[in-house]
């Protein structure tokens, strides 16, 4: 039995994870880490690189998906904890997770791994994941995009700066995966109350450019 569980979520590990946050896993005490990552997918990206194939829900045709919460991940300065407890996420919260992120699995499966290493009850780590995506303010540009479209991964992070006042391009990271924008990660205080340096995980952000920013369907 607990051979199969461990094959499920290995399972939901291949199909949820976009990427791995900066550094590596190290074991953690709920509640002990430094800030937040806020990882807010680019829904195309996703799909057009792994979750179509996978036959995401998340990948409907018809959804017109742009960002959307992949996870808010409790982080290190070097590294991040994770899977800090067993506990999984209450069925009474399943709507309160539905209507956060674009999977209800995914969801459940942010929690048990990052979720659970926050400090916070499960409902109260919703409200906090809720919390930071309303913090955020997403460009213009990337609600009116109708067709595919290049740019860099430095303009993505001016856009993002531009129309939050305090973030900054060392506050926050580019992930891109075979050429295309996959994922926006800023960094929070632990607090939640404003942004903040992340020398890891700015490091981690793409380089190279242009990259593709496939438009939702």
């Amino acid at each position: 039995m607990r051979g199969a569980l461990r094959r499920g979520f290995l399972a939901l590990a291949a199909l949820f994870a976009v990427a791995a946050p900066a550094g590596a896993q190290a074991p953690g005490t709920p509640g002990r880490f430094d800030f937040y990552v806020l990882a807010l997918s680019w829904s195309p990206g996703f799909c057009e690189t792994t979750g179509e194939a996978r036959g995401s829900s998340q990948c409907q045709a018809g959804r017109r998906l742009g960002f959307v919460v992949h996870g808010l991940w409790p982080q290190y300065e070097r590294g991040y904890p994770s899977d800090c407890d067993s506990r999984g996420l209450p069925a009474s919260l399943s709507d309160e997770a539905a209507s956060i992120w674009p999977e209800l699995a995914l969801a459940r499966y942010e929690w048990r791994k990052h979720g659970t290493c926050s400090g916070l009850s499960p409902a109260d780590y919703l409200r906090a994941v809720r919390a930071a995506r309303e913090k955020v303010v997403v460009p213009e540009p990337f609600a009116l995009l109708g067709e595919e479209a290049e740019t860099r991964p430095l303009t993505i992070e001016r856009a993002f700066a531009a129309v939050n006042p305090g973030l900054r391009s060392d506050m926050m990271a580019v992930s891109c995966r075979r050429g295309a924008l996959e994922e926006v990660r800023i960094c929070l205080t632990k607090d939640l109350s404003g942004f903040r340096s992340c020398p890891e995980v700015d490091q981690r952000s793409c380089r190279f450019g242009p990259i593709r920013v496939a438009p939702p369907r």
